[in-house]
C-alpha cells in the first residue's frame, strides 16, 4: 500500500511530558499484567495515530499481547492492527503479519462468539487489504453457518465490504448471500442478507421480494425499511411490478413501527399521484404527528405535510380538520407550523369550521395557566384575523368574539386584537356601527396604555353618528373619573389630611432625624413632612378608574391620544348635529379635559411630569377647538387625512403579500426549441420527486455545486509574503458553509533546497484550526501547495496569521512572517425579514449595543441608507412608503441574520443639515458582542471607502 493512500485518523490529544520511550514501552509489554499491557497499547496506539508508529514494538506486541486470552486486550489488539502500519518501504506486506494473520484466523475459529463476532467486524475495518483478507475466506464463509446470530449477522457484512472491495475474493457471493437468506431465520442476519443482495445484485433482491410478498406486512422493521429502500431504487427504472409495489406500501402504512410508516409515506407519495394514495399518505403523517412524542420528529413529519400541500392543496382540503387536531400538542412551535398548513389549505368551503375550532381554542386558554397559554393565544388570536381578512363572511362572527380579549392582562395579545378590530373596521363597513357600540362597552375592562391607544384613535375615526359619539363621550367620563383630575386629587389629599387629625386628637410633639441624601449630605427630617409624604402615597394608590390610572401614571402619550380622539369626535358632531348648544358643552367638555390632562402632569400627582412632545400636541387640539370655525384647513387633517393614512397603508400591506404570493407560485420550467434534451425528459413526469439519500448527501457536501470560473477566484487572493522573501506564498480563501478553506501556494525562489518546511497557522477569534501542519521538503525554484480548512463558530471578525519555518543551508532554522488574513463576516451574513413586533421585541432584550457616528460625503439620506445596507447585506424593515418623499430626516430599521441564527438588528436615525452633510448615528443590537461590533466596524470601513458624488 502506498503511504499516499493511508487512512487518516482523528488527531488525539497525547501528552509530551508522559510519553515514554520504546524501551519503557517494550519492558512494560514483556513484563507487565494484562492493566500493564493494556495502558501500554493503549499509548502505543495513540502515539500511532498521531503520526508516530513506532514499527520497532511491533513483535513485542506480536509475542507478548497477541496470545493473551483477556477480551479487552483482543478488542485494543484490533484497533492496533487497524492503524499500524502493515506495509514496508517498498510497498509490500511485512513478514509479521503473516503471524497476525494466523491469530485472527483462530479467533475466527473461536468457540467464544463475542470473539468471533468482534473479529469479523474488525476484518470489515480492514476490507482494503487484500493480502490480509485472502487467507481467512474461507474461514469467514464458514461464519456464514455458525449457530449462533451474532456470528452470522457480523458475517454477512465482512462478506458484503469484502465483495464491494475485491469482487474476484469471492465470486459467488450473492449466490452464497442469496441461499443463506432463503434458509436463515433471524431478523437481523435476514435484513444484513437483504442489504447486500440490494447493493450489489439488486435483480436477486427484487426476486426475494416477489418470493414474500405476502409476508412482508408481519416482518421485523428493519428489514421492512431495506425493503422500501429497494423498491425506490426499482422504481427509479422502468419496472413491470410498480403496480404491486404500490399494493404493498400501502399496506405498511398501517404498520406498528413509525419509522415504517415515515419511510411507505414518502415512498407512496414518490411512486403514484393518485389522490386516494396521496390522501393516506398525508393521513399517516398526521397520525404520526399525533402518536409520536418526540416534538423533532413532529416538526420534521409536518414539514413533509406542507410539502405534500404544496403540491396536492385540492387533495389535503378535505383533511384539514384532521391536521386542527395537532394543536392537541403542547409544543408551541408544532402548533405554530400546524396552523400555517391550515391557514394555507383553508378555502371559503371550509373556513366556517376552522374559525370556529379556533374560538374553541381560543376559549380553553382562558382555562389554562401554563405558562406558554399567553403565546398560544396570541397566535391563536393572529391566525383568527388572518381568515377574517381574508374570508369576510366570518369578520362578524369572530369580530365580536375576538374584543371580549381587549382586556387581556397578556398585552401582545391585546394589541393583536386591536390590530385586527382596527383592520376589520376599515375593509368592511358595515360592521362599524356594531363594533364601535362593543369598543365603548369595553372601555372600562382595558388595562393597558398601547390597547387604550389603538380602541381610542377606532372610535376616534370610525365613530361616524351622533348615538356613537355621545355614547363615547359618556363612557369616557367613566374611565376618567371626575373632571379636573387635579382639582379632584387635591380635594382627595386634604380629606384624607383631615380624618388622619380626627383619628388623633392627642397633641403631636414634633420629631426629628437625620438623613442621608443621594449625593451623600446630611439632611433633617421631621414628623410633619413624612406624614404629608404618606398622605400623599396614599392619594396615588387609592382605586381609580382605568384611563384616569394611566394618566397619573405618567403615561401622556395615551392623553395626548385621547386629545386627538375627543377633537375629531367634536369635529364630526359639529358637522352632524345642528343642535349648537349641545356641540359647544360637547366642545368645552373636551378642552377642559385637555387641560386637566396637561395641569396634572404638571403637579405633583403625576409619577412623572409630561413630556414636551405630549404637551405640545394637547395644547394644539385645544387651540384647533378654540377656533373651530376659523381653520378648515386643520379639520381636514383630523377628521380625513389620518384615516386615509391607513387605508393607504392597509392597501400597501395587500399589495406586499399579493406580490409574495404571486413570487411563491411555482413556475413551469420553459425549454427551447434549441436546447438539448436530456434522456429523462422523454418520459412522462407522472410522480412526485424522490427522496434520494445519496443526492441529499450530495448537495449537503457540496459536490454538486457549479464551482467558480478562475476570475472570481483571483478576487479572493490573499498575497502573505513579499516577492523579495525567500518563500513567496500567497493563499486562496474559500468560504464554504461552517468551514474556511485555504490553499496556499508556496513558491521557493532560492537555489538551495528547503527541508523540514512547516506552514504554522494561528487564528484570532471564533476561528479553529482543523488540520496539523505537515512537514514538507522544497527543491530549488519548484512550487509547494498546501490546504488547511478552519471552523468557523460563530459571526466574528477573524484573523489568521502564521508563519513559515524551515532548515536552510547548514541546518540553519529560518523564518518568514505571514501577512494576515482577515475574515470577511458578510460572507455569513444574509438579509432576512421579520415583524415590527418581532424587532421591538429583540431590541428590548438584545444586550450588546454598538453605536456608530455617521461621517460620510454622501448628502442624500436614502442613498446614505441604501449605502449601509448593501455594506452590511441588511434589509430594510421600514416601508417604502415611510422613506419615501423630501425630508430632511431619515428614521429607519434593518434586520439580518447569520448563517449561525445569530440576529442583528440596526436603527438608522439621519438629518440632512443647511450646510447638505448628514448628521446622525447607527445603533446596532445583537445578542452577542461579535457581530455588534463587527458590523460597526463594518459601517465605519464602508464610510471610508464611500465616494463624494461627482
Amino acid at each position: 500500500m502506498a503511504s499516499v493512500d493511508a487512512p487518516c485518523y482523528t488527531i488525539v490529544y497525547e501528552d509530551s511530558s508522559e510519553s515514554p520511550s520504546t524501551s519503557d514501552l517494550r519492558s512494560a509489554l514483556q513484563k507487565g499484567s494484562d492493566e500493564v499491557k493494556l495502558d501500554t497499547l493503549r499509548k502505543i496506539i495513540v502515539s500511532t495515530i498521531n503520526g508516530n508508529p513506532q514499527p520497532q514494538l511491533l513483535m513485542p506486541i506480536i509475542q507478548y499481547v497477541m496470545p493473551s486470552k483477556n477480551k479487552q486486550l483482543k478488542k485494543l489488539l484490533h484497533f492496533y492492527w487497524e492503524v499500524c502500519p502493515k506495509y514496508d518501504d517498498n510497498g509490500k506486506l511485512k513478514q509479521e503479519m503473516i503471524l497476525v494473520v494466523n491469530a485472527i484466523r483462530n479467533d475466527l475459529q473461536h468457540p467464544n462468539e463475542y470473539i468471533r463476532g468482534a473479529t469479523l467486524r474488525f476484518l470489515q475495518k480492514i476490507s482494503k487489504d487484500v493480502e490480509l483478507l485472502e487467507p481467512l475466506i474461507p474461514t469467514c464463509r464458514a461464519c456464514l453457518e455458525h449457530r449462533h446470530s451474532y456470528v452470522r449477522k457480523n458475517a454477512v457484512f465482512t462478506v458484503y465490504t469484502i465483495y464491494r472491495e475485491f469482487e474476484h475474493l469471492i465470486p459467488d457471493a450473492p449466490e452464497l448471500i442469496q441461499t443463506f437468506l432463503a434458509a436463515e431465520s433471524d431478523a437481523t442476519c435476514k435484513r444484513n442478507a437483504f442489504v447486500f443482495l440490494a447493493n450489489c445484485a439488486l435483480p436477486k433482491a427484487i426476486e426475494y421480494i416477489l418470493q414474500v410478498f405476502d409476508q412482508i406486512p408481519s416482518m421485523d422493521e428493519l428489514l421492512q425499511m431495506a425493503i422500501i429502500e429497494v423498491i425506490r431504487s426499482d422504481c427509479k427504472r422502468d419496472t413491470a411490478h410498480r403496480a404491486r409495489y404500490i399494493l404493498l406500501i400501502s399496506e405498511l402504512l398501517n404498520a406498528s413501527s413509525h419509522a415504517v410508516k415515515y419511510e411507505a409515506a414518502t415512498a407512496l407519495t414518490s411512486l403514484t399521484q393518485n389522490p386516494a394514495a396521496v390522501k393516506a399518505a398525508a393521513l399517516c403523517y398526521i397520525n404520526l404527528v399525533l402518536k409520536e412524542s418526540d416534538n423533532n420528529v413532529k416538526l420534521i413529519v409536518l414539514d413533509r405535510v406542507d410539502a405534500l400541500r404544496a403540491k396536492h392543496g385540492h387533495v389535503m382540503d378535505s383533511l384539514i380538520m384532521d391536521i386542527l387536531q395537532i394543536l392537541s400538542s403542547a409544543d408551541l412551535e408544532v402548533r405554530r407550523k400546524a396552523i400555517g398548513i391550515v391557514l394555507s389549505l383553508t378555502t371559503s368551503r371550509n373556513v366556517e369550521d376552522v374559525v370556529l375550532f379556533l374560538k374553541k381554542q381560543l376559549q380553553k386558554t382562558q382555562d389554562q395557566d401554563s405558562e406558554k397559554a399567553p403565546e398560544y393565544r396570541q397566535l391563536l388570536i393572529q391566525s383568527i384575523h388572518v381568515c377574517a381578512v381574508k374570508f369576510s363572511e366570518v369578520a362578524a362572527s369572530v369580530v365580536h368574539a375576538l374584543m371580549d380579549f381587549l382586556g387581556d392582562s397578556n398585552n401582545p395579545s391585546a394589541l393583536d386584537v386591536v390590530a385586527f378590530v382596527r383592520e376589520v373596521v376599515e375593509k368592511f363597513p358595515p360592521l362599524r356601527g356594531t363594533i364601535c357600540e362593543k369598543l365603548i362597552q369595553t372601555l372600562r375592562e382595558i388595562k393597558s396604555g398601547k390597547v387604550y391607544r389603538g380602541v381610542l384613535w377606532i372610535l376616534g375615526e370610525y365613530a361616524e353618528n351622533i348615538e356613537d359619539i355621545q355614547d363615547t363621550f359618556r363612557e369616557l367620563r367613566k374611565v376618567l373619573g371626575e373632571i379636573p383630575i387635579l382639582a379632584s386629587e387635591q380635594r382627595l389629599l386634604e380629606e384624607t389630611s383631615a380624618e388622619d387629625e380626627e383619628k388623633d386628637d392627642q397633641p403631636k410633639m414634633e420629631t426629628s432625624k437625620p438623613r442621608v441624601l443621594a449625593d451623600g449630605t446630611y439632611a433633617t427630617e421631621t414628623a410633619f413632612t413624612s406624614s404629608s409624604n404618606a398622605h400623599l402615597e396614599a392619594v396615588k394608590a387609592a382605586a381609580k378608574p382605568p384611563l384616569r390610572t394611566l394618566i397619573l401614571g405618567g403615561d401622556f402619550f395615551t392623553g395626548s391620544v385621547l386629545a386627538s380622539t375627543l377633537t375629531k369626535l367634536v369635529l364630526r358632531f359639529s358637522e352632524l348635529s345642528s343642535d349648537q348648544k349641545r356641540a359647544n358643552g360637547l366642545r368645552a367638555e373636551a378642552m377642559l379635559i385637555m387641560a386637566s390632562v396637561i395641569r396634572v402632569g404638571q403637579s405633583k400627582f403625576a409619577a412623572v411630569p409630561i413630556d414636551e412632545d405630549s404637551n405640545e400636541r394637547i395644547m394644539t387640539c385645544i387651540e384647533t377647538l378654540s377656533e373651530l370655525e376659523s381653520k378648515p384647513v386643520v379639520h381636514e387633517i383630523f377628521l380625513k387625512d389620518t384615516k386615509a393614512a391607513y387605508s393607504k397603508m392597509v392597501a400597501a400591506q395587500e399589495k406586499k403579500a399579493a406580490e409574495k404570493k404571486e413570487s411563491e407560485k411555482t413556475e413551469d420550467k420553459i425549454v427551447q426549441v434549441d436546447d438539448l434534451l436530456t434522456f429523462r425528459q422523454f418520459s412522462k413526469k407522472s410522480v412526485d420527486d424522490v427522496f434520494d439519500d445519496a443526492e441529499d448527501v450530495g448537495r449537503a457536501t457540496g459536490a454538486g455545486e457549479i464551482h467558480e470560473d478562475f476570475i472570481s477566484n483571483l478576487s479572493r487572493i490573499s498575497q502573505l509574503t513579499g516577492f523579495s522573501d525567500p518563500i513567496y506564498a500567497e493563499a486562496y480563501v474559500k468560504v464554504h458553509g461552517f468551514d474556511i478553506m485555504l490553499d496556499v501556494l508556496l513558491v521557493n525562489q532560492t537555489s538551495d533546497t528547503l527541508q523540514n518546511l512547516c506552514l504554522d497557522f494561528a487564528t484570532l477569534g471564533d476561528l479553529k484550526l482543523v488540520e496539523r501542519p505537515s512537514v514538507y521538503t522544497i527543491a530549488p525554484h519548484s512550487f509547494q501547495s498546501i490546504k488547511a480548512t478552519i471552523k468557523v463558530s460563530s459571526t466574528e471578525t477573524g484573523v489568521i496569521f502564521g508563519s513559515i519555518l524551515w532548515e536552510g543551508p547548514g541546518m540553519a532554522e529560518q523564518c518568514v512572517i505571514l501577512n494576515d488574513i482577515h475574515i470577511d463576516i458578510m460572507d455569513y451574513i444574509k438579509p432576512a425579514y421579520c415583524t415590527e413586533a418581532q424587532f421591538r421585541s429583540m431590541w428590548t432584550e438584545f444586550e450588546w449595543e454598538n453605536r456608530v457616528n455617521v461621517t460620510t460625503t454622501i448628502s442624500d439620506p436614502r442613498e446614505y441608507l441604501q449605502h449601509v445596507m448593501k455594506a452590511t447585506n441588511m434589509s430594510c424593515l421600514t416601508p417604502e412608503g415611510a422613506v419615501s418623499g423630501d425630508c430632511d430626516f431619515l428614521s429607519a430599521n434593518m434586520y439580518a441574520r447569520s448563517l449561525f441564527g445569530e440576529d442583528a438588528l440596526a436603527n438608522l436615525s439621519v438629518e440632512r443639515t443647511e450646510e447638505g452633510s448628514i448628521t446622525g448615528h447607527v445603533r446596532i443590537r445583537s445578542k452577542t458582542q461579535g457581530i455588534a461590533l463587527s458590523l460597526g466596524d463594518r459601517i465605519t470601513m464602508a464610510q471610508k471607502d464611500s465616494k463624494p458624488p461627482a
